[in-house]
């Protein structure tokens, strides 16, 4: 089973409580959430947010929105896809983040593609970073990583610098990507008032 994980909690810092704002009557994470149900190929999208009881209301919108949800780590982001792969039994995967709002379920789909011969695909340097693996991959990353927290962007470099990783994961970076994707001089994701406004 292919799925999308968005990941998402209300406990931002900058622009407070972002994922909940309203465009148009509708949260910010509805978009994404819109756009992720386009992909073709994956078979769930999953909202993975953390055990806080300030985010159940995240749940609460993944429910209204028909999509499943995962509450785990608040600050590891690795391990809360690892347990939600192991609770819905995901083969593999593609990330949103909540505050990408212009997530294109065409993007999990180019991703999708070119993970088939491949165990990561490093989506990194699009207008929203996105990285697709295998739950294999997640196991072998979670195994040695053990209780330390690695943030996705730095989950490459990790697997670079670790002999064991490096000779067990076929990393690939994105190619073909058409242009649409591809990143631009402006922002693309709400991570400020700016943006949000």
């Amino acid at each position: 089973m292919k799925a999308i994980f968005i990941s998402v909690r209300t406990g931002s810092t900058r622009l407070p409580n972002k994922s909940i704002l309203k465009i148009k009557d509708k949260h910010t994470i509805e978009y994404v959430i819109d756009n992720a149900k386009k992909s073709k190929h994956a078979d769930k999208v999953i909202l993975c947010t953390t055990h806080l009881k300030e985010d159940k209301i995240l749940c609460d919108i993944a429910h209204k929105n028909n999509i499943n949800f995962y509450r785990g780590s608040e600050h590891d982001k690795i391990k809360r896809w690892y347990d939600a792969c192991k609770k819905f039994n995901i083969e593999s995967f593609t990330t949103a983040d909540g505050d990408d709002l212009f997530y294109s379920g065409g993007l999990a789909e180019l991703c999708f593609e070119q993970l088939e011969d491949n165990d990561f695909i490093d989506g990194q340097g699009l207008y929203n970073d996105v990285y697709c693996m295998k739950s294999s991959t997640l196991d072998t990353i979670q195994m040695l990583k053990a209780e330390k927290i690695i943030e996705p962007h730095d989950i490459i470099d990790y697997i670079k610098n670790n002999s064991f990783a490096n000779n067990h994961i076929k990393i690939k970076k994105i190619d073909n990507v058409p242009n649409i994707f591809s990143k631009k001089d402006i922002r693309m994701t709400l991570d400020y008032e700016d943006d949000f406004r």
